[in-house]
């Protein structure tokens, strides 16, 4: 299963696998994101997996939002290598 993105406002839920040949769906929809919104939650309880360039792109995703003074919220019981990364990015 490829990777779905449904939104709604700011509220962005991922559906599917996010990985490498996924990952042109992800940026070309949150290109510029935060020039559109303030604040921006994505839920990743649908996600089935996530290989690290998803990590990244969220990854990336949340420097963007720090970097413009954005708010970013990413919900959902999703893929433990993303929870992996930003717990050993905050603990450091």
């Amino acid at each position: 299963m490829s990777l779905r993105i449904t939104s709604c406002n700011n509220y962005f839920k991922l559906k599917g696998v996010f990985n490498k040949e996924s990952l042109g769906v992800f940026s070309s929809e949150f290109e510029n994101i935060f020039d559109y919104f303030s604040t921006l939650t994505i839920n990743i309880e649908d996600i089935e997996s996530m290989d690290g360039y998803g990590v990244a792109a969220l990854a990336n995703l949340h420097q963007q939002s720090v970097s413009k003074k954005r708010k970013l919220s990413i919900i959902g019981l999703g893929c433990k290598d993303l929870y992996d990364h930003f717990k050993s990015n905050f603990a450091a």
